[in-house]
């Protein structure tokens, strides 16, 4: 419970990826995280985060304590080379934008991570309840510009996010389809990544392997749409269909690496999108599809994150944790 004599603190939050960059002035009151004020921003009309952080904060009237910020890409020595974007963000000249002493900055799954926590339990759709009050370690997958994966590390107590990469890892193809689809790509990029089938640009990229190989027929009229993940057309629905038969089998690759059995959390802004075709049985067949592992993966609970602010959130949190953790 909070308690009114908990001083408030005000938090610049972000949550950076290849498409947008969602920036936030949130108000922290004991777990209490409130938004006073947000912009997205698009990521490619800027040179550098610093110049979207300045804009935002000249646009306020109150200036932020702390300030937490999730970027797509590894994070190490406070630095970042973003993923999808020309960027290399770094906390000091982003403190020094922010006219703070230092900026937390995070993976943006690592963020998600962090959020999760925060959430209410509508902000969850569940397409698997596993075993009632699951515990231990837990994992986010999340398909949105790219794939990011995170972990949670359970110590017994509370759940402790870490970072990944493994949307970098590479994709591991089930099925005759699925590998002609990988041949395809190998010719196309070399390495094929799950980001390059489990994404916005990986799902064109298995919309056009099925036009290439003369499996549907193109409507020409619906190309955009399906672009923008409005898919109106058979060949769009076959795609969508092959797309969560693989999210679902990389969601069960991520709980198995890092034992999950606390929990998987998709998340990204896709699976909203797509939360119908998510909840028919193809999804779970292709999560469960693990030989002897099986009853391990029916035991876990699997959610869909639908609170689009969850990194927001999260980053906001950690940069609380770690100002008490003196980190």
């Amino acid at each position: 419970m909070v308690s009114p004599m908990d001083p408030a603190k005000l938090i610049l939050a972000g949550d950076v990826g290849g498409t947008h960059a969602r920036l936030a002035l949130m108000q922290a009151r004991g777990e209490d995280l409130s938004i006073l004020s947000e912009k997205i921003y698009p990521s490619h009309d800027y040179s550098k985060l610093e110049d979207i952080v300045a804009d935002f904060l000249k646009q306020s009237s109150t200036k932020p304590e702390l300030a937490g910020i999730g970027v797509a890409g590894p994070v190490r020595d406070g630095k970042c080379v973003a993923t999808n974007l020309p960027w290399i963000v770094d906390s000091v000249p982003l403190a020094a934008a922010c006219g703070l002493p230092r900026v937390e900055l995070l993976n943006d799954l690592e963020a998600n991570a962090y959020g999760i926590s925060t959430l209410a339990a509508t902000d969850f759709s569940t397409l698997q309840k596993g075993i009632p009050n699951a515990k231990g370690n837990a994992a986010v997958i999340s398909a949105g510009t790219g794939l990011g994966e995170a972990g949670m590390y359970f110590d017994g107590r509370v759940l402790r996010p870490f970072a990944g990469e493994g949307g970098h890892a590479s994709f591991a193809p089930e099925g005759e389809i699925q590998a002609e689809l990988f041949e395809y790509l190998m010719r196309k990029f070399g390495h094929v990544s799950c980001e390059r089938v489990l994404s916005g640009p990986g799902l064109v990229n298995i919309y056009e392997f099925l036009r290439d190989t003369g499996r549907g027929s193109e409507n020409h009229a619906v190309v955009e749409q399906m672009r923008t993940g409005k898919d109106k057309c058979q060949l769009c629905d076959e795609a969508v269909e092959i797309f969560v038969q693989i999210y679902a089998a990389e969601a069960g690759n991520l709980a198995l690496k890092v034992l999950a059995t606390g929990g998987v959390y998709i998340g990204g802004g896709i699976a909203p999108k797509i939360l119908s075709e998510l909840q028919r049985p193809i999804f779970l067949e292709a999560f469960l599809n693990k030989g002897r592992m099986k009853p391990l993966l029916e035991a876990i609970p699997v959610l869909v994150i639908l609170n689009e602010n969850t990194a927001l959130r999260g980053a906001a949190r950690a940069a609380l944790l770690r100002l008490a953790a003196n980190i």
